[in-house]
């Protein structure tokens, strides 16, 4: 039974389902797990992606959405839902998923940069030469 595996675990096997070609049993084990575990976005992802197979739009938006609300930094969940509102004919969803997106993608390269280089950071620096003036 699947109440003894991760939520990994769980969504592995929905991938597995799907991959064999039991779609059907691929949503199922990701709705359970969405349910069991709400706050976990890559449950919310494939259902949105399993849902847009099955021909539920407006379900595989809000799916994507939910996605992209737990995880508002991760930038593939803001392409996978601009992608998706683009199928759909959302187009001012996709235009702001797809802002979010980069958005999402300049903040991790800043943050990478400032951990390589941090001798790098002026921001500290222009601060204290402004109160200088």
């Amino acid at each position: 039974m699947t109440s003894n595996k991760t939520k990994e675990e769980r969504y592995d096997e929905a991938i597995a389902f799907r991959e064999a070609g039991d779609l059907k049993s691929a949503v199922s084990v990701l709705e359970q797990l969405a349910a069991d575990f709400p706050d976990y976005a890559l449950a919310h992802l494939g259902l949105a992606v399993f849902y847009w197979k099955q021909e539920r739009p407006d379900d595989s938006i809000r799916e994507a959405s939910r996605a992209c609300e737990l995880s508002p930094d991760e930038p593939f969940y803001f392409t996978a839902l601009s992608s998706l509102a683009i199928k759909a004919g959302h187009r001012k969803t996709a235009e702001e998923a797809l802002a979010r997106a980069q958005e999402a993608r300049f903040q991790a390269f800043m943050q990478k940069y400032r951990e390589e280089y941090p001798e790098s950071d002026t921001s500290e620096k222009s601060e204290e030469s402004g109160e200088a003036q």
